[in-house]
């Protein structure tokens, strides 16, 4: 091997090493090209469940905190422990609060939405009801069929906006967004969990709220989970205030 090309295979080497030691990193979130800047998203959020435990809802606010989305319910039939407290609590503070249901595969979209309108009150001034949307369990490898999956969020998705008066917000991984949300419920905002990368990456201009953390830890809270999920929602202190007052985009 001629000499140019030893030294051109062995930079080559050395830059293939140093990219997998930075994807190691980015993948144990010791490198993180996701911190929001305060200056571009001012508005800061985060979404609980009874992982979180007890909330003090009055430390939550002081710190930079405007919107919370608590999880009222799953599937057909089960409750979050912890939701009827924390809607209580959360309501009587300066926060903007929301529910949001974690969507099962295995019921149908209206057995969905009578059961969260059972347990989450029309509440004045409530945000928009939120649907998860997301792999667990065995459907992480057997991914759901996207027809049938898509039927049954569109069958939630009309009865909770027609109950509620606004149209519901999806949230989802990029994984369940690709799949099943891409090119199918545009007209919807969209909540886009990404813990490594911005979402303008590869969805510019297309999401309102953005999951970019899940390891967050403030003051407030006593639960089995020491961290919490932050967020930001897409825009200015005044695009916010629009978005509060009329519920759209």
């Amino acid at each position: 091997m001629k000499k140019r090309h030893v030294v051109w295979f062995y930079i080559g080497l050395l830059v293939l090493i140093n990219l997998l030691l930075l994807g190691v990193l980015i993948f144990q979130k010791k490198i993180s090209f996701n911190t929001p800047s305060e200056e571009k998203y001012p508005i800061r959020g985060i979404d609980v469940s009874n992982y979180q435990g007890k909330i003090d809802w009055q430390i939550i606010e002081q710190q930079n905190i405007q919107f919370a989305f608590i999880k009222a319910t799953e599937g057909s039939g089960h409750i979050d422990a912890q939701f009827e407290e924390n809607w209580k609590n959360a309501a009587q503070t300066d926060l903007q609060i929301g529910a949001y249901h974690f969507f099962s595969f295995e019921s149908s979209g209206k057995e969905q939405a009578k059961h969260f309108m059972e347990v989450v009150p029309q509440t004045e001034g409530m945000l928009p009801p939120v649907v998860d949307v997301e792999f667990y369990g065995d459907y992480i490898k057997k991914k759901p069929e996207v027809e049938e999956t898509r039927q049954r969020l569109q069958e939630f998705l009309d009865e909770i906006e027609a109950y509620y008066g606004m149209k519901p917000i999806i949230y989802a991984t990029e994984s369940a967004y690709s799949r099943y949300i891409r090119g199918a419920f545009e007209e919807y905002p969209l909540w886009i969990r990404n813990v490594y990368f911005s979402p303008n990456i590869s969805m510019p201009g297309k999401w309102l709220f953005w999951q970019y953390s899940s390891e967050g830890e403030l003051e407030g809270y006593h639960g089995t989970q020491k961290y919490i999920d932050l967020n930001v929602f897409n825009g200015s202190r005044e695009d916010w205030d629009n978005f509060v007052q009329n519920k759209t985009l």
